[in-house]
């Protein structure tokens, strides 16, 4: 399924077809359902190479592709990209984080996220 979703981006960038952030978000999100953290991260570099805006939910989707895939350095680095960009950090980029770092091992990481979390008043759930 995520194979045809990164073909079917790929095709529409070749026929000048309009690629966009809900046609890269949904290829993300394709990856994530099936653990392809890699593929998940390339998108999201050709979404900002292509200048194609990215928002809260292509960055949940590639934090929780790398959270299934045992990342969670990876997951780290793209909620603080959510940060930097000044996207919304909602209970779904912090739950996908800290359970990265849980799934590793790195508790100090995720209790600090979890604080983080409470300071800017996220729900959790």
């Amino acid at each position: 399924a995520w194979e045809k979703a990164l073909q079917l981006v790929s095709l529409m960038a070749q026929g000048r077809m309009e690629v966009n952030t809900i046609t890269h978000s949904a290829a993300v999100s394709a990856c994530e359902k099936y653990g392809s953290w890699e593929k998940a991260l390339l998108l999201l570099s050709d979404m900002m190479k292509r200048e194609i805006q990215c928002n809260t939910i292509t960055f949940s989707a590639a934090v929780s592709a790398c959270e299934k895939g045992g990342e969670w350095e990876q997951a780290v680095n793209l909620f603080c990209m959510m940060s930097q960009c000044r996207l919304e950090m909602g209970t779904i980029s912090f739950n996908a984080v800290i359970s990265s770092c849980e799934k590793c091992s790195k508790w100090k990481k995720a209790l600090h996220l979890f604080g983080l979390m409470g300071q800017r008043s996220v729900e959790c759930d």
